[in-house]
């Protein structure tokens, strides 16, 4: 075997863990560190014939690295070195040193906290930083602590920060590092700092690097799509036949990832257009230049909505240069990059950790399962308390977890199933209702990549069960089948060749699943819906579900205003109602129908957010008629009640009385605070009542009366009189519709005699006189008589005699006598006197 960097740090890497139980190696690409370790680590003593864990993020990159092991000892896969994934396991009875991906050891976990027989756990490429390493990590340190002071936990990486993971493990854990094996690469920038994918500018970069080199070429993208969309980009360029494009991503079968690993033939150069996925681990033969987009695709979860989505965002720093590196693993190499230099150094140093910003139902599932919190657990990046909560939320919605969090039956058969909870759901559902086949079918089709583009084939999910059930060849669908076998094993579900199922269940079935996405249209011809968790969603174009007035949405982008809908399948009110009692609940709403004038009544049935449907209630309590009174009371204004001048003029003197209260033991009555407490002071007079003509019944006098006392009432009518006797003997109302200045209008010969401006109140409250002529025109407004009497009386006396000869205007006011009449009627009344 030709030697490797890390060969020489393998003593020492030896030594650390028979003295620590936890150690970090940090090793540059091509140190060799995943092929070199396990097998160096076989034979040490404290590892006592005990077996290796070796944990990988990817499974080509566990089956491509236990299969390399393999050969390098002269086995085969299965022998001393084996690998298992979710989909995919070749373990023999002599198997101990097991390559596995990352799921793997949480389900170990479960089965057996103390991992008996397992003496060494490794996490390689652990600045990948994904969800279930996080989650390994802190279930695996804590079975640790308690259970297994003995296991050892060595932490490989490549780029990943330290310092952080040494405050995780402990101040005294020993940190080995070792370069790479790598030859100088010359970087060249192409681009701008656009961040937007073309494939016409990837494939004309493709196509200059290869004329500038004669070796193969690896190109990073973000997503499968893009691959594609590239693949015939650069098949319209007519590039040589000695040129083979492979593409190399996550849902290729194990023999078409193999075919994109595996050397070409000596007059063969090969184009490998690839994910992340080739950014480490694996050692893809003969290449030697490498194009980077500079883009890669990640999930994001947005709590506010409850969705994730995959974004397309810039690499980090550290990915770039992961990549960048994958040219020099041969010898000196070439790297081109469609960005600008001046966005090179706008990159994040560090891509985020996964557990920060990505859905955690699954995660909060497996630590009910474990019987710890979150806050138990030691991590290198703690998850969201705001995404902790979003997720059990969910998992009680869909019963995993009671109202204390704690997991339940149904909680316990959705974490052996290994799948995502809102898909364990769906198929424990369907096997009840006798529909398990389609449901894992449904349930393994969600699991992956889409399989048809909903915007050439539409967004409807019975469209890709079709495909699914035709017995396509489409080598996509070998990993569908697989998953669609192992679940019906797995829940003991038939499955007879040949059988097709009705998809009109899909709808319901993706219901169990996605309880908080059922849709409602928002309207005839309408492409919006509401969702039952009050968001919103649409489809962007034509498609034909959006005829549909119910479906739900198993893929959407959560990301605009209204979700755009990528996956979804229609569903029935019937269904919903039938399948979901449970979840149904119903509101009566009593209230005011401006149409009628009067009180009206229906029962709603809801699911979530949506109103299924509404019928009219016949019956009304009496109770329920006030409350429905009042609310068109508001919506009318205190106007449509029957006031009068005997109502307006007590709630006007209330409001003097209220005004002038050091004691607050008056009430409010103005027309907001009346409004506003119409429960109090009104509500008990409404009974029998339902329309609006019924309350011309009401005395509103007698009613706001009724809320004093007897003295206030006595207390009222003795300060602040609905009338005034004045010097003519004139009983006249006073005007209290101003509470700072009640007025008083007379005519000015009725006050004659009057020395003073009268005031109520005991004296605090002067009135305001209205002084009016004998034609009733006003003459002159005072609060101070007397000086009106001294300086003023004179001049208007002048011209009244002018104007109203006919009337009495004597020269001194203060003296003489008081009238309500003319001259002659004075004259009469003496006589008569």
């Amino acid at each position: 075997m030709p030697l490797l960097p890390i060969d020489a740090l393998l003593p020492e890497l030896c030594l650390a863990l028979h003295q620590h139980s936890r150690c970090i190696l940090q090793a540059s690409p091509g140190a060799g560190k995943t092929t070199r370790v396990p097998p160096a680590l076989l034979e040490q003593p404290w590892l006592g014939g005990q077996k290796i864990l070796m944990l990988e993020p990817r499974r080509i990159a566990a089956r491509s690295a236990a299969s390399f092991m393999a050969r390098e000892r002269g086995e085969k896969p299965g022998d001393t070195l084996g690998y298992r994934s979710r989909l995919d396991t070749c373990i023999g009875p002599n198997t101990r040193i097991e390559v596995v991906t990352e799921g793997i050891l949480t389900r170990m976990l479960q089965s057996d906290p103390a991992l008996d027989g397992i003496g060494c756990v490794i996490f390689d490429e652990f600045h990948e930083r994904n969800l279930q390493a996080d989650l390994g990590l802190a279930l695996l340190l804590q079975s640790q602590q308690l259970l297994r002071d003995d296991l050892r936990i060595l932490i490989m990486s490549a780029t990943l920060e330290q310092q952080p993971l040494i405050e995780l493990l402990g101040q005294g854990t020993p940190v080995i590092s070792s370069q790479g094996r790598s030859f100088p690469v010359q970087t060249h920038y192409l681009g701008s700092s656009a961040t937007r994918f073309d494939p016409e500018q990837v494939a004309s970069a493709i196509v200059q690097a290869l004329q500038a080199d004669d070796g193969s070429l690896l190109c990073f993208l973000p997503g499968s799509g893009e691959i594609h969309r590239t693949l015939q980009t650069l098949k319209n360029r007519s590039l040589p036949d000695s040129i083979e494009l492979i593409p190399l991503y996550g849902g290729l079968s194990p023999q078409q990832q193999d075919r994109a690993i595996a050397p070409c033939s000596p007059d063969q150069r090969k184009v490998v257009l690839a994910t992340a996925i080739a950014e480490t681990s694996l050692t893809i033969e003969g290449i030697s230049t490498v194009v980077d987009c500079g883009l890669m695709r990640l999930p994001r979860f947005d709590p506010r909505s409850g969705m994730s989505r995959l974004a397309t965002l810039p690499v980090s720093a550290a990915s770039a240069e992961q990549r960048r590196g994958r040219a020099g693993r041969l010898g000196p190499g070439q790297c081109y990059r469609l960005w600008s230099e001046t966005r090179q150094q706008q990159l994040s140093p560090h891509s985020p950790a996964e557990i920060v910003q990505a859905d955690l139902a699954p995660l909060v599932l497996e630590l009910a399962t474990w019987g710890s919190s979150a806050d138990e657990l030691s991590w290198l990046d703690p998850p969201p308390p705001v995404h902790l909560n979003q997720a059990r939320e969910l998992l009680q919605q869909l019963g995993a977890l009671d109202s204390e969090a704690a997991i339940t039956a149904t909680g316990k058969q959705l974490a052996k199933l290994g799948t995502h909870p809102r898909l364990g759901i769906l198929m424990l559902e369907a096997k009840r209702l006798g529909l398990g086949r389609l449901g894992c079918q449904i349930a393994a089709l969600l699991s992956e990549p889409d399989l048809l583009s909903s915007q050439s084939r539409g967004a409807d999910l019975c469209d890709r069960l079709l495909h699914l059930q035709q017995g396509s060849k489409d080598p996509r669908l070998q990993r569908i089948r697989d998953s669609v076998r192992r679940w019906c094993q797995q829940l003991k579900i038939p499955q007879q060749k040949n059988q097709t199922d009705s998809f009109d269940q899909t709808g319901m079935l993706l219901a169990f699943a996605f309880p908080d996405r059922i849709g409602q249209r928002r309207g005839d011809g309408s492409r919006q819906y509401r969702l039952s968790n009050g968001k919103g969603a649409e489809f962007r174009d034509y498609d034909r579900l959006a005829e549909h007035p119910y479906l739900v949405c198993a893929e959407l982008d959560g990301h605009s205003r209204n979700a755009r809908i990528f996956l979804a399948a229609a569903i029935t009110q019937e269904q919903l109602q039938q399948q979901f009692q449970a979840r149904l609940h119903f509101r009566d709403q009593i209230g005011w129908d401006s149409s009628t004038a009067s009180v009206r009544g229906h029962r709603e049935c809801w699911l979530g957010k949506l109103r299924l449907q509404q019928r009219p209630l016949n019956e009304l309590t009496p109770q329920q008629c006030i409350d429905g009174l009042i609310d068109g009371i508001r919506q009318q204004g205190l106007g449509c009640l029957p006031w009068n001048a005997s109502s307006r003029g007590l709630q006007q003197r209330l409001a003097v009385m209220h005004r002038l209260d050091t004691q607050q033991t008056w009430p409010e009555c103005s027309d907001g605070q009346l409004l506003e407490t119409l429960e109090h002071w009104l509500a008990p007079y409404l009974t029998g009542c339902k329309r609006l003509t019924q309350l011309k019944q009401l005395n509103l006098t007698e009613i706001l009366s009724s809320s004093l006392s007897w003295e206030q009432q006595q207390q009222l009518e003795r300060q602040l009189p609905l009338s005034y006797k004045v010097p003519s003997g004139s009983q006249i109302r006073i005007d209290y519709s101003d509470p700072q200045h009640p007025v008083l209008a007379v005519r000015l010969q009725e006050l004659f005699g009057l020395q003073q401006t009268p005031a109520l109140l005991e004296g605090k409250l002067p009135l305001t006189l209205h002084l009016l002529s004998p034609a009733q025109r006003p003459i002159q407004v005072t609060q101070d008589l007397a000086s009106f009497w001294d300086n003023t009386y004179a001049l208007v006396c002048k011209d009244l005699r002018g104007r109203y000869q006919k009337h009495y205007w004597p020269d001194d006011p203060r003296a003489a006598v008081a009238t309500r009449g003319t001259k002659k009627w004075m004259e009469r009344q003496q006589k008569n006197d």
